[in-house]
């Protein structure tokens, strides 16, 4: 390494001769030589973070590269996460400081520590910021290790004094906000940081960004100090900013435990409340976005888990625009884009639905948590607000921005997607303006792009999908010259047939909403009739049978649409038990004790009824007549027409099959019932039927 560095790392022929310890050796002494283009710098981490992962996957015991990085290496590749290197520089150094850690192990903990506080000892602003750096940007990466560094006695009560000195600098002032940023994420960061650094905090957020001149002024009228890298007792609005960020998410996540109270002289100044933090941010985001957004972005991420909040920003029309502007403007895969979405989400998530046992236990463990103080629910959660809320987020046009983002974003930025227009699909007047703005083909894509690891986002996006296309025209959704195919919606609605395995409690929620969109569909064409059949035949099935009337009533309102095609009547009319099983059920249905079943059954039999094999099936059938004879009897007019309709399609019947079927509805008479229900039907049309029935049955034998 005490050699001069040969440039053959450019030179692929070259490095594909030596070996993976030659090589690293090679890339580092490029790194430290330093000098180089971002985009030869970026190449270098690259390379080292590749040798890296290779080893860490295959565990090379003969040439261990981890073994030539010693504490001046890992200083060098550290040194690429300052804040002063470009940005590309830092994110191609975070993936090789990942690299490290995972290939060396331990070996890469005790050199992170050695490296963070070495730089500390020394006390100058340079290595401060360095060290704070690479905690901000190490965090993400290994929580648990980063955290018990911060955590390391001594260390956050040493910042009091270096973030109250008479002379600031920025950088330093912002490089150690970014990693207290960072370590907020972590609960036992976050007591240590209320007990430490609220105070400060406050007076960072709390300072008057007007009173520079004053300060300077009062402080030392011989001193002239420009806008520059040390300014005295003046914090940029960029560092209040993130001192606010830092405070919201104390107020916001609130600790486990509350930060030690310290009793004795000293005055305990106001605290600032989140409600004050979060309009320091909408402010900040109206005035200057360009350059306040990121800090104000994740601020209002926390803020708006607040009841109060979210009642603010959602009336907040021009916030609002401004939110939907910077998604519009961010990069698909970036922190800002997730930020601005997790707000949108906090503003239109509604409360999860809950069973009695589930409301007692909630209570119980309210009750318990507040030392028998319980508290109740915040009438800002109920459903009437989150529906208010939906709709002014809606309005502000969030969807289409959102189309556009779902087709490059993230899978925790299409996680957010998918649940925000669930949300949104909750409000029956909403799904045909979603339908109308491209939901319907987000929520397809998202259902088809998400990995199957993601079950819960999966099912999020079917669902929303079954909403919009209970309530819309399938025609007006997929037809005309519209790309995507109306079969595409049949896959994720089948999806969410089965109830969730892995809930805790069965929802048959989603399961009656699949049924409801996939009825709708199969109203339209046989090609969509047959698709769902092949695609979901069994789970239809298993579903008529629920123990829930609505979700059994549902299945059964579908296979009355499906027995409209051919593939449908094979079902029933196929000489096998399995065919007898399901016309004996179909039948069943048709007496059940809820009215809409019964309906839907009727109508199921009143198109199967039209082929000899089911005619003769019902004959046979143990009570087969008499069921159909019932629906006659039936106070409903609907019922009493669907009844007449199948006795009329079973007594004019050709064949052995008529004949047994006029036979048999004689013999239960048949002809007093019919003759009943004409005389109390109202309506020209089961008139008519019910006297065409008559006719046949008495004019032959």
């Amino acid at each position: 390494m005490d050699e001069s560095p040969i440039d053959l790392t450019s030179n692929q022929e070259e490095m594909a001769k030596l070996n993976n310890v030659e090589q690293t050796q090679l890339i580092l002494a490029r790194l430290m030589e330093g000098g180089q283009e971002d985009v030869d710098t970026c190449r270098e981490l690259d390379r080292l973070a590749k040798l890296l992962h290779d080893e860490a996957e295959h565990k090379n015991k003969d040439q261990p590269i981890c073994d030539v990085i010693d504490d001046v290496c890992v200083d060098t590749i550290l040194g690429y996460l300052d804040m002063r290197q470009a940005d590309s520089v830092r994110a191609h150094a975070a993936l090789t400081t990942s690299a490290y850690l995972k290939a060396a192990g331990d070996k890469a903990s005790s050199s992170l520590r050695t490296f963070f506080f070495d730089r500390v000892k020394r006390g100058n602003y340079d290595d401060y910021i360095v060290a704070f750096c690479v905690a901000a940007a190490i965090f993400p990466i290994a929580p648990d290790m980063t955290a018990d560094i911060f955590l390391s006695e001594g260390f956050l009560p040493s910042l009091d004094p270096l973030m109250r000195r008479k002379w600031k600098s920025r950088k330093v002032e912002t490089a150690c906000l970014e990693m207290l940023n960072a370590a907020s994420m972590n609960a036992q960061c976050r007591e240590a940081i209320q007990k430490y650094c609220t105070d400060w905090l406050e007076e960072v957020v709390d300072q008057d960004p007007d009173e520079l001149a004053k300060a300077i002024h009062s402080a030392d009228p011989d001193v002239h100090v420009t806008e520059g890298s040390i300014a005295m007792k003046r914090h940029s609005e960029a560092v209040q900013n993130l001192a606010a960020v830092i405070l919201a998410k104390l107020r916001a996540v609130p600790s486990a435990k509350p930060a030690t109270e310290e009793t004795g002289s000293r005055v305990e100044q106001a605290t600032t409340s989140i409600e004050d933090l979060s309009k320091m941010f909408s402010a900040m985001l109206l005035k200057d976005p360009e350059n306040g957004k990121r800090h104000s972005v994740e601020g209002l991420a926390y803020s708006t888990i607040q009841p109060a909040i979210k009642e603010e920003v959602a009336h907040n029309a021009e916030l609002l625009a401004a939110l939907i502007k910077i998604l519009a403007d961010a990069p698909a895969k970036s922190p800002l884009t997730y930020g601005v979405l997790s707000i949108f989400m906090n503003l239109v998530r509604y409360q999860p639905a809950q069973s009695e046992e589930q409301k007692k236990m909630a209570q119980l463990k309210a009750y318990a948590d507040a030392a028998g103080k319980l508290a109740a629910p915040n009438p800002l959660n109920d459903d009437e607000h989150v529906s208010e809320r939906c709709k002014r987020v809606f309005e502000a046009k969030v969807v289409p921005v959102l189309v556009t983002h779902s087709r490059h974003g993230s899978v925790a930025s299409l996680n957010l997607t998918v649940s925000i227009i669930s949300a949104l699909s909750v409000s029956t007047n909403l799904r045909g303006q979603l339908a109308q703005q491209g939901a319907v083909n987000l929520l397809i894509a998202a259902f088809t792009a998400l990995p199957d690891a993601e079950s819960p986002a999966k099912r999020t996006a079917a669902q929303a999908l079954a909403r919009i296309l209970i309530s819309t025209n399938p025609a007006h959704v997929f037809g005309g010259t519209r790309a995507r195919p109306q079969n595409s919606a049949i896959r994720p609605l089948v999806f969410i047939l089965p109830s969730d395995p892995a809930a805790e409690t069965r929802d048959l929620l989603p399961t009656f909403e699949a049924l409801m969109a996939l009825t709708n569909l199969a109203s339209t064409d046989d090609d969509t009739r047959a698709t769902i059949i092949r695609s979901a035949w069994p789970e239809i099935e298993e579903q008529l049978l629920s123990s829930n009337a609505m979700v059994s009533k549902a299945a059964v309102e579908l296979i009355c649409n499906l027995t409209q095609c051919l593939d449908g009547v094979a079902l029933y009319a196929a000489d096998n038990p399995q065919a007898a099983n399901r016309l004996h059920i179909l039948l069943a249905l048709a007496d059940a004790e809820d009215e809409g079943t019964r309906s839907a059954a009727g109508g199921a039999l009143a198109s199967l009824t039209g082929y000899e094999a089911i005619v003769a099936g019902i004959v046979k059938m143990n009570r087969g007549v008499e069921v159909v004879l019932g629906l006659c009897a039936e106070p409903n007019e609907d019922l009493r027409h669907r009844g007449a309709f199948i006795i009329y399609n079973m007594v004019s019947c050709q064949g052995d099959a008529g004949k047994g079927a006029r036979k048999a509805v004689r013999d239960k008479n048949g002809v007093e019932v019919l003759k009943e229900s004409a005389k109390s039907s109202r309506r020209a049309e089961v008139v008519e039927v019910t006297i065409q029935a008559l006719k046949v049955l008495l004019e032959q034998g």
